[in-house]
């Protein structure tokens, strides 16, 4: 598994940022999976985070774990596949309790041309393709 999917699905609880208008809008999220080679996070399109990253996909993530951290930038594309849907379902259990892969509002997105770069309390940071 990549190693800034792995950092994400250790922490918990991580945090995405958009844009609204030229403003930041921050909230946490805790699903993430790795398939078919990419990096994925989910929503739902009823949600203002959904609307603003498909008006500007250009996203950054934010997780700390202890006094390592990680910051990710990409753009989040929406992946309509129902496999990718059932994917992440299966990956991230609670989840089935808010969304089923064919109910219209759950949606998954991809981290395209992402790149993360991980800051470790002892060391250099180290920058890597996601």
């Amino acid at each position: 598994m990549n190693k800034a999917v792995q950092f994400l699905k250790d922490c918990g609880t991580f945090y995405l940022a958009t844009d609204d208008g030229g403003q930041p809008r921050v909230r946490p999220f805790g699903a993430v999976m790795e398939y078919g080679g990419r990096a994925y996070i989910c929503t739902s399109n009823t949600k203002a985070c959904f609307r603003q990253m498909k008006k500007n996909p250009r996203v950054q993530i934010a997780a700390a774990k202890g006094n390592d951290w990680i910051r990710i930038t990409a753009q989040a594309i929406p992946d309509p596949s129902g496999e990718a849907k059932r994917k992440m379902l299966e990956d991230s259990p609670f989840l089935q309790k808010l969304y089923r892969a064919d109910d219209g509002t759950f949606e998954v997105l991809y981290l395209k041309d992402a790149t993360a770069t991980l800051y470790p309390a002892a060391g250099e940071p180290e920058t890597f393709p996601l």
